[in-house]
Parts: structure tokens; sequence; C-alpha cells
């Protein structure tokens, strides 16, 4: 298996790109174009454990739009073949002390890449 090709790495680093400045800026109808549309999308997060792309896009619309910005300290993607990688990422926010992590399952579809599984945490110190 071919591991971190150049074009398929491109390829979902801009995905992922485009996921944070969602994010970020609050684009619900962005988020959800870059989740797989299935029952079986996962989103762990912080505080909530959804099942299915409609119960992801639920907690989507109501969450507060106030103090999505972050900053990125540290990502890696590794991808695998031509369609599938996985995205982690470490993460501050102000006025948060622990450190955030993220890891993203990504996965190419004929109409693109999308998250099919997500997990949110946060951890105590570097």
């Amino acid at each position: 298996m071919d591991i971190n090709l150049p074009i398929t790495l491109q390829e979902v680093e801009q995905a992922f790109d485009a996921y944070e400045k969602a994010l970020v800026g609050n684009d619900v109808s962005r988020l959800d174009q870059l989740f797989w549309n299935d029952a079986n999308t996962l989103r762990y997060g912080a505080t909530e454990n959804l099942v299915g792309y409609d119960e992801i896009r639920a907690f989507r619309l109501q969450r507060p739009a106030a103090n999505l910005v972050r900053t990125v300290t540290s990502r890696h993607v590794t991808t695998f073949g031509t369609d599938f990688a996985v995205a982690n990422i470490t993460f501050t926010k102000a006025g948060e002390t622990r450190v955030g992590r993220q890891t993203q399952t990504w996965v190419k579809f004929a109409d693109g890449w999308h998250v099919v599984a997500a997990h949110v945490s946060w951890m105590d110190g570097k």
C-alpha cells in the first residue's frame, strides 16, 4: 500500500483546511458537506457522543457560535492508498489551559473527501 502519495496527501490537506475554516467560521452548511451523510458516521466530542449524520448536523445547528477560534499547534496527516486518510491535530484556545486533540478519519467517495469518524478531547498540560 502506498503511504502519503503526494497528490492524495495534498487533497486531504485541502479538505482538512476547508474543515478548519468552516469550523472556526461556524459555516454549518460547509461542515455538513464535509461529513459523510450516513447513519454510520461518528463524532465523539468533548461532551457528546453523536452517532449518524443527522445527530451530528443537529448538534452543529444548536451549538453556540461564540469562542470557536483555535490555534492548531501540531498536525499529522497520513494517507493510505488513494481513498483513506487519518488526520490528527492538537490545538489551543484562548482562556483554556488544556490542550485540545482532534482525530478525523477521511474517506474519498465519488463526490470527494468526507469525514466518516471524528473525535475531540481535552488533555491537561502539554
